[in-house]
């Protein structure tokens, strides 16, 4: 495991470039086993979960070649495998190889997910969808097992008893090469799902109303690419930098992202009084503003972001008075509380109520990043406090965050990297 050394007190100044959507990426590489030619992608983040999303490639006989954004993958010569436990077990998204495993093979085994720790994830819609388009699913042995009938999948009408991101993707992926047309009502609105429709399209499948909450999926044989598919930028990396910017910046540019994408995000900045100036794909946050305090409720797309209410804390303790946060998606999302308390921060949570108050007393400890945003939050943090602070498990933060230590130094901040037991030693 990693440790982030943060020295705290420094402020963001320069700009800042986001990278291709995490949430994209760990949805397009699954999606890229169905397709019966090579795959190429631009845009992709260089993230300890594509690394992993890799080795389960590798696992199928599926070769992947990653240099500097682009990915390309190869298919043609896969084999029907059980997938690696290990692997499934720490990468949430790995589940994501459910639906294209059985859009490909019609059958699928494959370990429960594992990933961020923020609370129960039920996979019942998934597993709801796959029945509907003719699966058998029997879990046995810490594993999914997903079989279709004699005829293979059909298409079906399928309404989600809830908006689930995970539940939408999978049963896509199932379904774009299922016989016949596939209906799915009270579906996930994502930019990420435009993203794998646009790419699912554009080798040959039949995807209309991706972005609204009803998909229709006219079933192809076939899929093969014909051209490189640019993942979109990572509104939550994006959001995250701007979070950052307006808590402790003087003057940051972060660029390469989709205004709209943010609407929620920038909605709630601007109430709370900072200052943004606007571009067509970029922001500039000129920091030092006078804050006030408010509510941010997270929804589904085009709601505010589950991924955004840990980023967006630091900046809730510069306002001026008490900020409330409600996750009515997992209100267990509270890993970076006690760490934040043990800094000198005012945050509580009770009764799935998180209570943030201006802290401006914080001190640098040694403290933990429990998963992804709860990790980078902390950071947040830290840059704020007097003093270093030392982030273990810092390994959660680099899953979802590329070239963060590059990333900061074109923001004025230096940030250093060490491996647990390099530390021992010294």
């Amino acid at each position: 495991m990693k440790k982030l050394i943060v020295k705290g007190g420094q402020q963001l100044h320069g700009e800042v470039t986001i990278g291709g959507a995490k949430n994209s990426t760990v949805a397009l590489i699954p999606a890229a086993i169905l397709a019966d030619s090579k795959v190429r992608f631009d845009n992709v983040p260089d993230i300890l979960d594509v690394h992993n999303l890799m080795l389960i490639l590798e696992s199928m006989n599926v070769s992947s070649h990653f240099n500097r954004g682009n990915l390309e993958i190869d298919p043609t010569q896969i084999r029907k495998a059980p997938l690696p436990g290990d692997t499934i077990r720490s990468l949430r998204a790995s589940y994501y190889f459910m639906g294209a495993l059985l859009g490909r093979f019609g059958e699928a085994i494959v370990g429960f997910p594992g990933g961020d720790n923020i609370g129960p994830r039920p996979i019942d819609q998934h597993i709801k969808g796959f029945k509907a388009l003719g699966a058998e699913v029997e879990e046995k042995d810490n594993a999914v097992h997903i079989k279709a009938g004699a005829d293979g999948l059909h298409g079906a009408e399928i309404f989600f008893d809830l908006v689930s991101v995970g539940a939408t993707i999978n049963v896509l992926l199932a379904a774009v090469k299922a016989k016949g047309t596939t209906i799915m009502e009270n579906a996930a609105r994502e930019p990420e799902i435009v993203d794998l429709a646009t790419f699912l399209n554009n080798m040959g499948a039949h995807i209309r109303g991706a972005g609204t909450d009803v998909i229709r999926v006219e079933g192809v044989p076939s899929l093969k690419m014909t051209n490189t598919h640019s993942i979109i930028p990572d509104r939550i990396e994006a959001g995250t930098y701007l979070s950052f910017a307006a808590a402790n910046g003087k003057g940051v540019l972060v660029r390469n992202l989709i205004t709209e994408h943010l609407d929620p995000f920038i909605a709630k900045l601007k109430e709370m009084g900072v200052t943004l100036e606007i571009n067509e794909d970029s922001i500039y946050v000129p920091g030092g503003d006078k804050l006030s305090p408010v509510t941010v409720k997270t929804a589904p797309y085009p709601g505010f972001a589950t991924d955004l209410q840990q980023p967006i804390t630091p900046l809730l303790m510069r306002a001026q008075g008490s900020s409330s946060i409600i996750d009515t998606l997992y209100p267990q999302r509270v890993k970076h509380i006690p760490e934040m308390q043990r800094m000198g921060a005012n945050i509580s949570s009770k009764d799935g109520v998180i209570t943030v108050k201006r802290s401006p007393n914080l001190i640098g400890q040694t403290v933990e990043a429990g998963e992804i945003r709860a990790g980078v939050s902390i950071l947040g943090l830290a840059l704020m406090a007097d003093g270093v602070t030392t982030i273990n498990r810092a390994d959660n933060i680099l899953r979802g965050y590329e070239r963060i230590i590059d990333k900061f130094k074109g923001l004025s901040v230096d940030l250093k990297i060490v491996n647990e037991a390099e530390s021992l030693h010294k």
